[in-house]
C-alpha cells in the first residue's frame, strides 16, 4: 500500500481539528516547571514532553520538537528526543522534527534516512526542516525519502530571526535571495504535489516578516508554509493571515514558548501557576487555535 501523502495528511488534520496550530517543544531546562527539577535530565525532558503532548493533542495539528535542546544533553538527550517523537506520534499528532539538516548529497542521504526513513527508526518524524542553501543536491535525498515514506520537508526560505536579512535579503539580479530560493522550492516540489494541491515540500517563512510572507505565499502557491515567530517572537494573528489560502488552509503556525511555558505569563500565571502548568498549556493552545481559525474563516 502506498504511503499517504504528507501534505494531504497535514491538510486533513488541519481541517478535521479546525486547527492550524503547531506547538514547538523546546525543553529549556531553566524554564521547566518546578516539579521537573532538576531540568537538565532526559527524564525531565520526557516528562515535560508527555505533559505537553497530552495537553495539546486535541488543539494542535502537529508538534515540532527542537532537536538542539536535546542534543545539549548528549546521548541521554537524544534518547529523550526519540521518546518525544514516539510519544507524540502515538498520541496521533503529526511530528515535525526541527533538525535543519543539510549537506552534500551522500551525507544528506544519511540524514534523510535517520529522520525520514522507514518507521521504526529512533528519530523518524512525519516531516523535518532542512536548509536549502547548499542547493538541490543537498535537498534531493530528503525529497526522495519523503516521497518513499509519505513524509514531508520544510525548507528554510525566510527565517524569523532579525539577522536573516544579512544573507537572505541579498540582491540577486533584482530579486532578494530568499525569493530566488522560494522559486526553487516551488519548482522542486512540483512533482510531489498531492490531492490537496499542496506539495510534500513546504517552506519555513517567519511571522516576523508579514509583507514578505504575503509575497512568498504568492511565489509558492503549492508549498505548505510553516510559520514560526508567533507569540514570544512578536508575530500575531494579523501578521500570519497572508500565509493561508482562501479556505484557511496551506499553512500552519508554530508557537513554542508562548504555549509550553504559558504558566509563566499572564493571564495563565494568575489562573494556573506552575503547579497547574499542563492546564496552562492546554488553555494557551486552545486560545491560539480559536484565534487563528476565526481570523481565517
Amino acid at each position: 500500500m502506498a504511503p499517504v501523502h504528507f501534505a494531504d495528511r497535514l491538510m486533513a488534520e488541519v481541517a478535521g481539528k479546525k486547527s492550524q496550530v503547531v506547538v514547538g517543544i523546546d525543553p529549556r531546562p531553566e524554564q521547566l516547571p518546578p516539579e521537573l527539577a532538576p531540568g537538565e535530565t532526559a527524564e525531565a525532558f520526557i516528562a515535560f514532553a508527555c505533559g505537553v503532548v497530552e495537553a495539546v493533542a486535541e488543539h494542535a495539528a502537529a508538534v515540532k520538537p527542537q532537536v538542539a535542546f536535546y542534543e545539549a544533553l548528549g546521548c541521554d538527550g537524544m534518547r529523550a528526543y526519540a521518546e518525544t517523537v514516539r510519544i507524540a506520534r502515538e498520541a496521533g499528532l503529526l511530528v515535525i522534527g526541527d533538525v535543519k539538516r543539510s549537506d552534500i548529497a551522500s551525507t544528506a542521504a544519511a540524514y534523510a534516512a535517520a529522520h525520514l526513513g522507514a518507521d521504526g527508526g529512533d528519530f523518524v518524524a512525519d516531516a523535518v526542516t532542512v536548509n536549502p542553501y547548499l542547493g538541490a543536491d543537498g535537498v534531493r535525498p530528503f525529497l526522495d525519502a519523503a516521497a518513499a515514506h509519505g513524509r514531508g520537508v520544510f525548507a528554510l526560505v525566510k527565517t524569523s530571526n532579525p539577522s536573516s536579512a544579512d544573507i537572505q535579503d541579498l540582491d540577486c539580479g533584482g530579486w532578494p535571495l530568499y525569493e530566488r530560493v522560494a522559486g526553487l522550492v516551488e519548482a522542486w516540489g512540483e512533482p510531489l504535489r498531492g490531492e490537496s494541491g499542496y506539495s510534500s515540500l513546504g517552506a519555513v517563512v517567519g511571522a516576523t516578516y508579514p509583507q514578505e510572507l504575503a509575497r512568498l505565499r504568492a511565489l509558492m502557491p503549492h508549498a505548505p508554509l510553516l510559520v514560526p515567530g508567533f507569540g514570544a517572537q512578536g508575530g500575531g494573528v494579523e501578521e500570519v493571515k497572508a500565509a493561508f489560502d482562501a479556505d484557511g488552509l496551506g499553512a500552519v503556525v508554530n508557537s513554542s514558548r508562548g504555549i509550553i511555558f504559558a504558566y509563566e505569563r499572564e493571564p495563565y500565571r494568575a489562573r494556573f501557576g506552575p503547579e497547574r502548568w499542563r492546564e496552562a498549556v492546554r488553555a494557551a493552545a486552545a486560545e491560539m487555535r480559536e484565534q487563528l481559525w476565526e481570523a481565517t474563516h
